[in-house]
């Protein structure tokens, strides 16, 4: 196999050459970014391999599918002395668990679907780990994210969806700010997984058959509820299950375990949901009030979003666009491909995206990203996105524009 044109062409803006340029890899372990340190080194770049230890369970210290704690740093260390490269580790649970956990914990208590990936990303591994890089010397941070950056031609970096859209990653990078890009590169946009695996196994690392890692990887029981519960005790406090049109059909046991679109474990029993001609699924979340709003298929369609920290990374600034917005491609979860949409920028960092068509269980927490429209598919340009504060049921004739409050910022586990 030939080496890497996506990994030159992600580097080849550097003005010194590879020998004279330090590469600082962030190393979760896994095989992409073993891979990713392993051709920057075989390229003759000056690599140091970096790994941040984010959680200490025990139980999640062997577990199939956890990263960034036991076994994982590990397999890094292995890795890295397998490559003959230096190796640190960094112990970032503190602030992971102020800016990632916890934060998982309030959105749910809020009603919200939250995205854990994307904090780790906006606070840890492109902030904290960003400066850290800094110190160590670094002219570039690399990871193994499936994702392109490339030459914006402004004097700048744009971000692309990987070629692979199976395992494009651009849904959790949003948030990554011009500043981060014109350091941040990600070597393996262009490649497969079974590409990478290759590589891996060319390069004689053990981790190449490695699983992957779980998304919600601070999770050690599987059970994310126990995390809820713990820090966010008033996410499982006892309320009621109600019919969008007012009627009580029951009641739940907190409304931690519940998230919009979700058919199944309503706990009506069949007798009550029998009543109703279609089944019912979870519409709305009233934290304040304890209250599952359930309803038909038809009252999940969504027409439009209001976002709040909106980051731009698009051409100019996002309160450039015109006032009757722009047309995108947008995608509000990462398991759905994007769609047509219209973009209206708000004051600050907030934005109001209409769909062209409506979109079904769409939950205030989540995060809607958008691509350039003029390419869409794979390779297209991330323009930024934003997290959903609200949602317009379809059937209303106005967009919501104003944010529901969010509940207080969860407790702080014990240490």
């Amino acid at each position: 196999m030939t080496i890497c044109t996506s990994a030159a062409d992600d580097v080849s803006t550097l003005p010194a050459s590879p020998g004279a340029t330090r590469a600082v890899v962030a190393m979760s372990g896994g095989v992409d970014s073993s891979v990713v340190a392993a051709l920057l080194k075989e390229q003759g770049y000056d690599v140091v391999g970096v790994t941040l230890q984010l959680y200490d369970h025990g139980e999640a210290t062997h577990r199939k599918g956890a990263c960034c704690a036991g076994q994982d740093i590990q397999d890094a260390r292995a890795v890295a002395a397998r490559l003959g490269i230096p190796h640190f580790v960094l112990d970032y649970e503190r602030r992971f668990q102020e800016r990632v956990i916890g934060e998982f914990a309030a959105s749910y208590a809020s009603g919200e679907t939250p995205v854990p990936c994307i904090a780790c990303n906006q606070f840890i591994k492109f902030a904290d780990l960003f400066e850290t890089a800094k110190d160590l010397g670094a002219d570039i941070l690399a990871t193994g994210h499936y994702i392109s950056s490339r030459d914006d031609g402004a004097g700048g970096r744009a971000l692309y969806r990987a070629k692979d859209a199976s395992r494009d990653q651009s849904y959790f990078l949003f948030a990554t700010t011009r500043e981060q890009l014109a350091m941040l590169r990600f070597p393996l946009g262009d490649y497969t997984k079974a590409e990478v695996r290759d590589m891996a196994r060319r390069f004689s690392l053990e981790v190449a058959d490695k699983p992957d890692s779980q998304d919600i990887c601070f999770v050690p029981s599987g059970r994310y509820t126990d995390v809820v519960q713990r820090l966010a005790p008033q996410a499982v406090v006892p309320g009621e299950i109600v019919h969008i049109d007012g009627r009580v059909l029951g009641r739940h046991a907190g409304v931690v375990h519940y998230t919009i679109g979700q058919r199944r474990g309503l706990g009506l029993g069949a007798a009550v949901a029998g009543r109703d001609a279609q089944p019912l699924y979870v519409v709305r979340i009233d934290a304040a009030k304890a209250q599952v709003i359930v309803g038909p298929r038809e009252a999940l369609e969504t027409r439009a979003v209001a976002l709040r920290g909106v980051n731009w990374i698009g051409p100019g600034a996002l309160s450039q666009l015109p006032p009757q917005g722009i047309d995108i491609m947008a995608r509000v979860r990462s398991t759905r491909p994007p769609v047509p949409a219209r973009l209206l920028a708000r004051e600050g960092q907030e934005a109001t995206v209409v769909f062209a068509t409506g979109e079904f269980g769409v939950s205030p927490g989540q995060a809607c990203v958008f691509y350039d429209p003029i390419d869409d598919g794979d390779g297209a340009r991330v323009l930024g996105g934003g997290f959903i504060a609200a949602v317009e049921p379809a059937r209303q004739s106005v967009p919501v524009m104003a944010s529901p409050p969010r509940a207080a910022t969860a407790q702080r586990a014990p240490r």
